[in-house]
């Protein structure tokens, strides 16, 4: 049986403006290694705050995490950002690129500033998680020179420069057109499959969630089912 990447129990979230509302309630699950999961729901339902709680970016909840086999409650700011950049990799619906840095640039910056590799393992690494998404041959162009797609690559390509354990996504194929939406979906399987690690992706894309291995729906802050596709 695969080890586990991910596991919440009992997790709760309040929101206290305008007024105190509970938007996270009582949520527990687990999710395994290699799995490929999408978290679905209507507008409201809770499904980017769960990622974001379970990204340690939002720790204002209560209920226990556990990421990569490391329990992160009453981990401070600092160990969390250390914890973010080591074994977590994000990717959201913007790519968030630095439009003045070159491609390569761009891709090479968390793990520069993780510091486990010298600069030319981590350009080669870079230029390896360019060529497996297809997009090696534009890694001295300016950011801001590519296409929406293409710039989307780019933000898997440095999403996965520290071989994070775990794939976290907000809407990744929420600017894209069919075409790079099929893409990206590939690339992520071909992820799972061939590197073992995880992704967890918050998507309203029903073809999109269809395609994966597992489906979390929430609504109204309540996990209303769970589906093994």
């Amino acid at each position: 049986m695969k080890s586990l990447a991910l596991s919440v129990k009992n997790i709760s979230k309040y929101f206290h403006e305008p007024k105190t509302f509970q938007v996270l309630n009582d949520i527990s699950f687990d999710i395994h290694r290699g799995e490929f999961l999408s978290l679905i729901g209507k507008s409201g339902s809770g499904k980017s705050t769960l990622l974001y709680v379970l990204s340690t970016m939002d720790t204002d909840f209560t209920g226990e995490l556990n990421v990569n086999g490391i329990n992160l409650n009453g981990k401070s700011q600092n160990e969390l950002a250390q914890f973010r950049n080591e074994h977590i990799g994000f990717v959201f619906q913007f790519h968030y690129l630095l439009p003045d840095f070159s491609v390569l640039d761009n891709v090479m910056l968390p793990a520069l500033k993780l510091g486990k590799k010298n600069n030319k393992e981590i350009k080669e690494k870079a230029l390896h998680n360019l060529a497996l998404l297809g997009i090696d041959s534009q890694a001295n162009k300016q950011a801001n020179k590519l296409s929406g797609g293409q710039q989307q690559r780019v933000a898997i390509a440095r999403a996965l420069i520290n071989d994070p354990a775990v794939l976290m996504c907000d809407e990744p194929t929420g600017n894209l057109d069919s075409k790079n939406t099929k893409i990206v979906f590939d690339i992520f399987r071909k992820i799972c499959d061939e590197n073992g690690q995880t992704i967890i992706a918050v998507t309203h894309d029903d073809d999109f969630a269809a395609n994966c291995n597992r489906i979390i729906e929430l609504q109204d802050g309540y996990l209303l089912k769970e589906e093994i596709v």
